[in-house]
């Protein structure tokens, strides 16, 4: 089978390049690239006997178009190697300073366009070529000339070649599909496959309209120059004459500089002037460049950081589902793993029935997933285009898939919920979310072990976590348990006791309830057993309480199951009562609903949410009509432009943290 999937992935691949380099139209993603290559270098790994001339692993990638003249490169035009993460990026550092080298680095802004060699004869320039398979290229000329930023002399009569990037930059790209939409021509899709569409043209006239740049970055041979570092060949290649990205590029001493870098850039890259793919690293001692030397496809002292992919596309192998603790039935897709904002993401919620159903998903389509809110992974479509016809339907279950009972909807609602009582799996995430983080906080009780103890039947009630002490000698004769890991447990299960109110409220898993309503009801109720009396119009009464949330907890403080159960919670010791601070009224923030955009560097969200809720104020994730302020960081994203929009009042960091400091 591996055997197999290695030609399969040599053969998507190549297709891939093709698509990309020659063609200018990607049949498949960055992310999908990378994904199989990963993938096939793994293979290649550990089976080097298996691998063939023309995997792509050995090569650059592309062909030289029969419309253009070939050009032999001289040296190489070799692409980098890709790291993902902070992890990766140390990898790369430890195996440099694992030959004895104590590098300096040169971090680049990596240009999303198409690669270029530029040759100079005393000091005129003579000829342009892509990078083609790396050995091979196309001849350019022609249309380089009319790039601006390309001089046709340097400042110097000498012999030379450079390399570098060219683009197009987001305002030419925008004012042209302006110009296409007018004359009805369909819209190019992105700077980088415009730029490569526009070099490619073999009219020359097409390529001058398109108004391209490029920056220049590297020096294939820097020794015939006598220099000694990256930097100073940058330097050097900027004094003649060309375009180098001198005010982005930063030379740096250590691993924090380049993570430095790449989180400034991560932060900044919506606001340059040109698309940005990801961050190129370099050694900059041109000795240390040669000691390092290459692979038969990268420098091995340099590569290349790529952004996290916001929305990729992974194949959905599976649709399974999982019963909450309420018995709600939710099918859950099962995913290639995926790289997504920085994360491997394996699966994904599809929430219910009629999600799956209006998305049109079937098992084995190809999806793209994005995480929402920067947190949860999200399956946002099918590409249908890319159905083979094996796909299989989706067909939502009718008996639960834990405890085997019927599966129904309650009326008004989308959701199935498995109306069994006693449904192992209800009891399991029930007791799972009392003891989370957000609830009552008991730690050293994760999935696993609540999962145990349920079994064993340790734990089968919330006011049972708090009798576990009574099982310490049993509990220690079970494998993987010691004196200490027990003991430790049983502080936190007693520390857990005095956990403020709104903790034990959510803990409860009351349906509907959240964090933010638990702390609404804690704050204005201030006891357990006020709420307990509390009526369902009482409720209603309560700004941002609707009636199903009413309804809800009306309905559980009647069940006289929870209210026994809620009993012998207070009769072991669980404080039932609000410990937090009180609200203190302001008339900035009172009654008004506030919405966060952008970083705020002198406090984190979590605590500026919390402040405003002190003085009165609530907080939404999104703008409307009903937002009565928008507080603005920097980097701010759509929603600063949607309160432009609707003339909704803005405050800076500077105006939230002036309101603030007069009330604490």
């Amino acid at each position: 089978m591996d055997k197999e999937r290695m030609y399969e992935l040599i053969t998507i691949l190549n297709k891939a390049n093709y698509a990309y380099h020659v063609l200018d139209n990607p049949s498949i993603t960055d992310q999908e690239f990378d994904k199989y290559l990963r993938e096939l270098i793994t293979l290649e790994t550990l089976h080097p006997d298996w691998v063939v001339a023309d995997s792509p692993t050995r090569s650059v990638g592309g062909e030289v178009i029969e419309s253009f003249k070939k050009v032999n490169h001289t040296i190489p035009m070799l692409s980098l190697s890709n790291v993902f993460n902070e992890d990766e990026i140390i990898e790369f550092d430890s195996r440099i300073k694992k030959e004895g080298i104590t590098p300096q680095y040169v971090c680049e802004l990596k240009i999303d366009g198409l690669s270029v060699s530029l040759k100079y004869q005393q000091g005129k320039f003579v000829s342009a070529a892509t990078r083609g398979d790396g050995t091979i290229g196309e001849d350019i000329t022609h249309n380089v000339k009319t790039i601006k930023t390309v001089p046709m002399t340097l400042t110097k009569a000498i012999d030379i070649e450079v390399r570098g990037e060219i683009y197009m930059s987001k305002k030419t790209l925008l004012e042209l599909n302006k110009k296409r939409e007018a004359a009805g021509i369909p819209l190019l899709q992105n700077a980088r496959n415009a730029a490569a569409g526009s070099i490619r043209q073999l009219d020359s006239k097409v390529a001058a309209s398109r108004n391209l740049d490029c920056f220049i970055y590297h020096l294939p041979n820097p020794e015939d120059y006598k220099i000694e570092y990256h930097q100073e060949a940058l330097d050097f290649m900027e004094n003649l004459g060309f375009k180098v990205n001198s005010k982005a590029n930063r030379l740096v001493t250590d691993i924090n500089g380049i993570l430095e870098f790449i989180n400034y850039y991560t932060k900044e890259r919506a606001n340059l002037s040109y698309d940005i793919d990801g961050v190129v690293i370099k050694t900059n001692s041109i000795k240390e460049q040669k000691q390092l030397g290459f692979t038969a496809k990268s420098p091995k002292w340099a590569t290349a950081y790529k952004f996290p992919a916001l929305e990729v596309l992974t194949k959905l192998t599976d649709i399974t589902f999982t019963v909450g603790r309420t018995g709600q039935i939710t099918p859950n897709a099962v995913l290639e793993p995926v790289i997504v904002a920085g994360s491997t993401i394996a699966r994904a919620t599809l929430h219910n029935e009629d999600y799956v159903v209006s998305k049109d998903l079937k098992v084995g389509d190809i999806v793209s997933i994005r995480k929402a809110g920067d947190v949860i992974p999200e399956v946002v479509s099918a590409k249908k285009e890319r159905r083979t016809g094996a796909e299989l339907p989706f067909k939502m279950i009718t008996k639960c898939p834990i405890c085997h009972e019927l599966i129904s909807k309650k009326p008004g609602l989308v959701d199935y919920f498995c109306l069994n009582p006693f449904c192992p799996a209800r009891h399991i995430e029930g007791l799972i979310h009392f003891t989370s983080r957000h609830a009552m906080n008991i730690e050293g009780l994760g999935e696993r072990i609540i999962e145990d103890f349920f079994n064993l039947k340790f734990i089968l009630t919330f006011s049972d976590i708090y009798h576990l002490a009574e099982h310490r000698d049993s509990l220690i004769e079970l494998e993987g348990y010691g004196n200490k890991s027990i003991d430790n447990l049983l502080k936190a299960i007693e520390i857990s006791k005095n956990s403020s109110l709104e903790r034990l409220i959510f803990g409860l898993g009351i349906p509907s309830v959240g964090e933010k309503t638990a702390k609404i009801l804690a704050i204005k109720y201030q006891k357990l057993e006020t709420i307990i009396k509390t009526t369902e119009e009482e409720f209603k009464e309560i700004p941002d309480i609707g009636p199903i949330v009413a309804e809800g907890l009306k309905t559980y403080f009647a069940n006289p199951t929870n209210l026994k159960e809620l009993n012998t919670l207070m009769e072991l010791g669980i404080n039932t009562t609000y410990l937090g601070p009180k609200v203190q009224v302001n008339p900035n923030f009172n009654n008004k609903t506030f919405v966060i955009t952008g970083t705020i560097d002198s406090i984190s969200r979590t605590d500026l949410e919390a402040k405003i809720e002190l003085l009165g104020g609530k907080t939404s994730s999104t703008v409307s009509k009903n937002t009565s302020v928008v507080i603005v960081g920097s980097t701010p994203g759509s929603k600063y432009n949607k309160a432009i929009e609707l003339n909704i009042p803005i405050w800076t960091e500077t105006d939230v943290l002036t309101y603030l400091n007069s009330s604490f």
